[in-house]
């Protein structure tokens, strides 16, 4: 039953009940259970009962929002399991965006020393970010994805029938990673994204353009599972944007994650050029593209001392030295690229005058 390659099956479907049927056939009646969140929850929630009643499968239900992303919500799941039989047998279903998956994956991954999970990634980030990759994790101490685990769900279900029930903000949010999928990889694929129009959405060719960046993720992944080189790469955009994304909450407010990572691929194209010679051609058109999706966050010179102290405590560092990865041109990347102070505050100041 244990799944023996090194990353998750991952199965696009339009019909998930019938994935799922054959995903649970191996574990015992009653040993299966759900976890999901509320807003979930009350969009998908009837549509499953009868499924789930089938197959006797109990749920458990997480508020939602990235402040209930916490060891309370873990204990509750654990709660959940232990009170309702699970055992080392045991397989936790999770439905929801990036924050459940993380969350729930982590409660599987550390109950009874790890039970079988599967993901059913309901957003578009979570489809080409969360779902892969094998990282679990909660937020702690005021701190992002502080706690977690490395463990791979036995499958990732994707079905872009979710993504008909989220809005515009967060459909484009989850655009931002697959275009950092591109910029870091894959030519073919970023062009393939200038062509999504957002008011027109054909949900099909939208698969097709999942699975693309969903391959670029694993690539990186199963070339480097713990992060110590080349997995570096998908870090394009977040030194910058985790800053952005925790000055914004900071400030009231707040920008979903897809926007941060945007902005900071902006700032941090800026750094290719100075650094590794990104042509600067491109650096305009796909600033103008980005901006024209992202529209513009405002910051003052002032504000940039923050920004770099929360750069500074980002967990890709090194003692001390702030690194990105930064691409010398489109499809290629160098990464443990120490950048200093003054040409940090330049990009920002470049980001603040776009």
């Amino acid at each position: 039953m244990g799944n023996s390659n090194i990353y998750s099956k991952i199965v696009y479907t339009r019909d998930y009940e019938n994935e799922l049927r054959l995903l649970i056939a191996d574990y015992p009646k009653g040993k299966v259970f759900l976890a999901t969140e509320e807003t979930v929850d009350q969009l998908w929630a009837s549509k499953i009962q009868s499924f789930l009643e089938d197959n006797e499968i109990r749920k458990v239900v997480i508020p939602a929002g990235e402040n209930n992303k916490k060891i309370e919500s873990v204990g509750k799941i654990w709660e959940f399991l232990s009170k309702n039989g699970g055992d080392r047998k045991s397989l936790l279903i999770n439905i929801g965006g990036g924050m459940l998956t993380d969350l729930a994956g982590f409660a599987a991954s550390t109950f009874k020393r790890g039970i079988d999970f599967l993901n059913i990634p309901t957003t578009l980030l979570s489809q080409v970010d969360a779902s892969v990759g094998g990282k679990t994790g909660i937020n702690f101490s005021g701190l992002k994805n502080e706690i977690g685990t490395f463990k791979e769900p036995v499958a990732v279900i994707i079905n872009t029938d979710f993504l008909q029930s989220i809005d515009r903000e967060n459909l484009i949010s989850g655009f931002a990673e697959m275009v950092k999928h591109g910029l870091i990889h894959d030519l073919a694929h970023l062009e393939e994204l200038k062509t999504v129009d957002f008011d027109n959405i054909d949900y099909n060719e939208l698969e097709q353009y999942i699975r693309h960046s969903v391959n670029v993720k694993e690539y990186f992944v199963a070339n480097d599972l713990k992060e110590n080189n080349i997995r570096k790469a998908l870090n394009f955009g977040h030194t910058v944007g985790h800053a952005f994304e925790s000055f914004a909450l900071e400030e009231k407010r707040p920008i979903l994650h897809g926007y941060a990572v945007a902005y900071g691929m902006i700032a941090e194209l800026y750094l290719s050029e100075k650094m590794c010679g990104f042509p600067s051609n491109d650096l305009k058109k796909l600033n103008n593209w980005l901006l024209n999706i992202y529209g513009k966050f405002e910051v003052t010179e002032s504000d940039f001392e923050r920004l770099y102290q929360l750069m500074t405590h980002d967990k890709k560092n090194d003692s001390g030295r702030i690194n990105f990865t930064l691409l010398p041109e489109i499809g290629q990347i160098e990464i443990n690229q120490n950048c200093g102070k003054e040409l940090i505050f330049e990009a920002l100041k470049y980001f603040k005058n776009l």
